[in-house]
């Protein structure tokens, strides 16, 4: 009888596992915009975040790789390119959203010139199409800044600009977040528009007590819309991906 239960176990376990490498990896490679926040950042919320709760998890893993201040520069010095890279497996999905601290010279740990990061986007995509997984370039998703007429201003232009080129050249998918980011501000105006930031009076959360005036790390609500974009770009350019979301149970 031992015997028996122990073989139809060994079954299971076996089955387990090679269902769970039947899984497809999406795989998040970005700064603070994008990344898991710690509790202490609250209502701070990185669009990665509520991107997870659109998948099916029993056929899709959201790894969610990005972190606070990294440009393609500082992801690959401090070795998280590489984490990613050697946990890749073929038909995995990658998605690189850089361009914020690319552009800081005032920090120079972490600014990249356009050329350089042209050259490091190139180098994920090449190690990408390696594993045989599928890249997707995303430019960066504007800051909120408005002109006195109200019109929102682009604030990453030469980086975004680069990285289309880059994709056009590479013939690799690309997602303009940069130009759907302001839209959605320019669609909210330029006041109604610091609900989708870290937008706080003093006193109004305790994370904060002498407030928050941040225009380009979201609010919950934000990362959400964003995050809903990025689903909507995905599912209408690759449509083998609409079986991995969660299929609603409303009626």
């Amino acid at each position: 009888m031992n015997k028996i239960f122990l073989y139809a176990l060994s079954i299971i376990l076996v089955n387990t596992l090679m269902f769970q490498d039947q899984k497809i990896n999406i795989w998040l490679c970005g700064d603070s915009t994008m990344s898991i926040k710690e509790v202490g950042a609250y209502p701070e919320t990185g669009w990665g975040m509520p991107f997870a709760s659109f998948w099916d998890t029993t056929s899709t893993k959201i790894i969610n790789k990005a972190k606070n201040g990294r440009s393609t520069k500082t992801f690959i010095s401090e070795g998280l390119w590489q984490s990613v890279y050697d946990n890749m497996k073929e038909g995995d999905w990658v998605l690189i959203q850089f361009g914020h601290n690319d552009e800081s010279k005032e920090k120079t740990e972490r600014y990249t010139t356009i050329d350089e990061y042209k050259s490091n986007l190139a180098r994920f995509i090449n190690d990408t199409r390696q594993k045989k997984g599928i890249p997707v370039l995303l430019t960066p998703v504007g800051r909120r800044k408005f002109d006195k007429e109200g019109h929102v201003l682009e604030t990453h232009k030469g980086y975004s600009e680069a990285m289309m080129s880059l994709a056009d050249s590479m013939h690799v998918g690309i997602i303009n977040m940069d130009l759907h980011s302001r839209t959605l501000y320019q669609q909210y105006g330029d006041s109604t528009s610091r609900l989708l930031f870290l937008q706080l009076k003093a006193g109004e959360h305790p994370n904060y007590p002498n407030g928050k005036e941040d225009n380009t790390h979201f609010s919950e609500l934000g990362a959400r819309l964003i995050a809903q974009i990025v689903l909507n770009q995905l599912a209408s350019k690759y449509p083998e991906l609409k079986n991995h979301v969660v299929k609603s149970t409303r009626k």
